[in-house]
């Protein structure tokens, strides 16, 4: 399941605009938030894999995902090390680390450090930047 080969997607804005939704697109591409408690319904019964819906890469697996309370999907931890990248994050008046897919840049939401054990870390997901895929 490791692959440490990242393969950089790169579209223009108006690839994007043709392949996402305008919610995904607002999301992803402009760093925008969705509401809370307002992301699709992931089971948290059923195995699989999180994948990133611009470019459809491998994220979070849904044994790291765990029910935070925030209104937001939430993982201790990604699928694999490269998976995800982070950026500091300053926007309104907060300083904050963002989280993006590795492969495209695609905005997916914020890590902080109030998760559960093993990791310590809430990856607070966007869930309308994922899609899921059963196991």
């Amino acid at each position: 399941m490791s692959d440490t080969t990242t393969l950089k997607v790169n579209k223009t804005k108006e690839e994007w605009r043709q392949v996402l939704t305008p919610e995904q697109f607002r999301i992803t591409r402009e760093h925008g938030t969705e509401r809370a408690f307002s992301s699709p319904d992931f089971d948290l019964s059923k195995k699989g894999t999180y994948r990133c819906i611009c470019c459809n890469r491998p994220l979070y697996r849904s044994e790291a995902k765990y029910n935070s309370g925030t209104g937001w999907p939430s993982f201790y931890q990604p699928i694999e090390p490269g998976a995800v990248t982070d950026h500091s994050d300053y926007s309104y008046g907060m300083t904050r680390t963002e989280i993006r897919c590795a492969d495209c840049d695609a905005h997916l939401g914020h890590v902080f450090p109030d998760g559960p054990p093993p990791t310590g870390l809430r990856y607070c997901m966007n869930g309308v930047a994922l899609s899921f895929d059963e196991d």
